[in-house]
């Protein structure tokens, strides 16, 4: 039987890249995916490749920034799909540049993209989670970046969910709750963005990841995911893990 056979997945930013991995790997091993964005032609096109391999998935158009969007998202993943076990905050607005040029509405679109955005799903999905859930928030390895020049406001905000994820795996876990942050490097549009604006940046910095390559966003980072939440990791919770081919050092 497939690691996750009857489980529900809510997987946010799932029309494309990271969560459209992550969306495949979790439809392959047995659940159920709500696929979530703001792109509905995206999020159709995901459900129609999960459907062509076999898989059950939900379009559901969603703005994270919006509270009724969420909630309204929430409560048709649960009608739809039978309930809800695992829950993905992947979506994310990237505010870059230096603090000087990072406007505050760019600012304030990462911070309810992200922690805000984060911080209301975990709470509305909660009581659907009990028992046997599992929430996967997003970090990332910029916040570990020696130089933060260009990265700081990004940072902030990532490191905030972090903090959120810590808070919640110590709070739910009474609940038979798991929460963990993953801290991916894939070959997602962002990836593609970076490589193609800063080249020199994104070859030098992919140069001091230790396997050498970067991640597949089904095969490497959507695959440790269905790990994360199967049984297998049944006593992990409370962690940021790099999931980089080893380039991050968390400690």
């Amino acid at each position: 039987m497939a690691k996750l056979q009857g489980k529900v997945a809510l997987v946010t930013g799932a029309g494309q890249g990271v969560g459209q991995g992550i969306a495949f790997a979790l439809a392959a091993a047995g659940a159920k995916i709500a696929v979530t964005g703001r792109t509905l032609a995206k999020l159709e096109a995901t459900v129609a490749e999960i459907g062509k391999r076999g898989g059950t998935a939900l379009a559901i158009e969603c703005d994270v920034k919006n509270a009724a969007s969420l909630e309204a998202c929430v409560a048709r993943t649960v009608g739809e799909l039978g309930g809800l076990n695992i829950l993905v905050n992947n979506a994310q607005e990237v505010p870059l540049g230096a603090l000087l040029q990072v406007s505050d509405d760019a600012f304030t679109a990462g911070w309810e993209s992200g922690p805000l955005a984060s911080f209301r799903l975990m709470k509305l999905c909660h009581p659907h989670l009990k028992g046997d859930g599992n929430i996967i928030n997003f970090g990332s390895s910029s916040a570990k970046r020696w130089d933060l020049a260009g990265y700081g406001a990004y940072a902030a905000v990532k490191e905030a969910i972090r903090q959120l994820t810590r808070a919640a795996a110590c709070e739910f876990a009474k609940d038979g709750i798991r929460v963990n942050a993953i801290l991916p490097l894939a070959d997602s549009p962002a990836m593609a963005w970076w490589t193609r604006e800063r080249p020199d940046e994104a070859a030098a910095f992919v140069a001091t990841v230790p396997q050498g390559r970067v991640g597949s966003c089904e095969h490497d980072i959507g695959r440790f995911v269905v790990s994360l939440c199967s049984e297998d990791s049944r006593y992990i919770t409370g962690q940021s893990i790099g999931v980089d081919g080893g380039q991050a050092f968390l400690g």
